[in-house]
């Protein structure tokens, strides 16, 4: 065999793709997705109809993050020990249990210590199926898998909320949704595990805050993302019944809030694949924080639709440049360490956003909300600008 033929075998080996398990990791993630997708919203217009504060409200939506931080730096040696599959199938099993006890109390304050397990249970379903995607996936592919990545699994937080339409968000049946998704999701991962490749094991371990000096932009731009679609999903209910909307109306803009995500992460894989995922990353940027100033604009406007729509999709895009770029820097352990700490800073944009948002709301009004997301995207925007000035 010739080196040009030895070469083109070579690249066609790391172009090849295990759909198999490819499948798998993604329904698994995209059916917690549902069950995430659903929580939000149902316990923020539980809290509404309760008379709850909506600083009060952001701050129980912030126990769930709060689970995902704390819970982040031990993954990666529960992952070495435990194993990925067998982590993900017990934390899925927690997590229905932990829906079902939030489901039998309606309390504000009970739900903090249970939205807080919930988060600490779901995260390393979410860290353990984006390290298997990164490892497996060519790089020559990158931006495009991982974009469809984000739309499915965009699609499941979709229809999570949308799901509230159809059986509404009173008694149990929106609880049965999540729950059964929960289990559902366990299920699928002990199906596809002979299928499953070995987590990846080279290089020196990585801690969660030994990635935080590595990559800080990388993790700031995921609390960005993350800070948006938890303050959307927790007090967009809020903000609309500030304005009179309709909790139908309010909550089919959510679901088109995240319908931009899943429909739109693909176009944004491939244009990071021909213009680069550093690029691709300041566009969303800017287009997230036009959004933030059209928004009381449009609202009560037939335009909200596609404006929600497109918001959805670049707000959510920035964390899928995030994803893209650390496939693109890291392997091994590192890899681990980088998606988990990835985790660590999703639950702190969560955690900070949604109170800090509410608070917001509370001193200046509803239109507090669409401040608090345009300030933060100033602040990465300008970080983004600098780091692209100095290369």
């Amino acid at each position: 065999m010739t080196s040009d033929q030895q070469a083109c075998t070579t690249a066609s080996q790391e172009d090849r793709i295990p759909w198999a398990a490819m499948a798998g990791i993604i329904a698994t993630v995209t059916v917690f997705a549902v069950a995430q997708g659903l929580t939000y919203p149902l316990l923020s217009f539980i809290l509404e109809r309760q008379g709850t504060t909506s600083g009060l409200i952001g701050l129980s939506a912030a126990m769930t993050p709060l689970g995902f931080i704390v819970s982040a730096p031990f993954i990666p040696v529960l992952v070495l020990r435990a194993g990925g599959a067998g982590l993900a199938i017990l934390c899925s099993v927690l997590a229905a249990l932990i829906l079902v006890a939030i489901a039998l109390t309606q309390d504000v304050w009970a739900w903090m210590p249970l939205r807080f397990l919930l988060g600490f249970f779901a995260n390393p379903l979410s860290v353990i199926s984006e390290t298997w995607l990164l490892s497996i996936t060519p790089a020559s592919r990158r931006g495009r898998i991982m974009g469809l990545y984000s739309s499915i699994v965009s699609g499941g937080f979709a229809i999570g909320p949308l799901s509230l339409g159809l059986v509404g968000a009173e008694g149990w049946p929106p609880f049965l949704i999540g729950i059964v998704a929960f289990l559902v999701c366990g299920a699928i991962m002990l199906a596809v595990v002979p299928r499953l490749p070995k987590m990846p094991q080279e290089g020196e371990a990585t801690s969660v805050g030994g990635f935080f000096a590595l990559a800080p932009l990388l993790l700031f731009a995921v609390f960005t993302a993350a800070a948006f679609e938890q303050v959307l999903l927790s007090l967009f209910a809020v903000y609309g019944a500030a304005l009179a909307s309709a909790e139908e109306r309010t909550a089919s803009l959510i679901t088109c809030f995240v319908a931009g995500n899943a429909v739109l992460q693909i176009v944004l894989g491939r244009i990071a694949e021909r213009f680069g995922s550093t690029r691709t990353m300041v566009f969303c940027v800017l287009a997230s924080l036009t959004g933030c100033a059209l928004l009381p604009l449009l609202f009560n406007a037939p335009l909200i639709w596609p404006l929600i729509f497109v918001w959805g999709g670049v707000s959510f895009g920035i964390y899928t440049m995030a994803l893209i770029q650390l496939g693109e820097r890291f392997t091994g352990q590192a890899l681990i360490a980088g998606n988990a700490a990835f985790a660590f800073a999703w639950g702190m944009g969560g955690i900070v956003g949604s109170p800090a948002t509410g608070l917001a709301m509370q001193l200046v009004g509803h239109q507090g909300l669409p401040l608090s997301l345009g300030l933060l995207c100033c602040v990465l925007a300008t970080f983004l600008m600098g780091a692209r000035w100095r290369t």
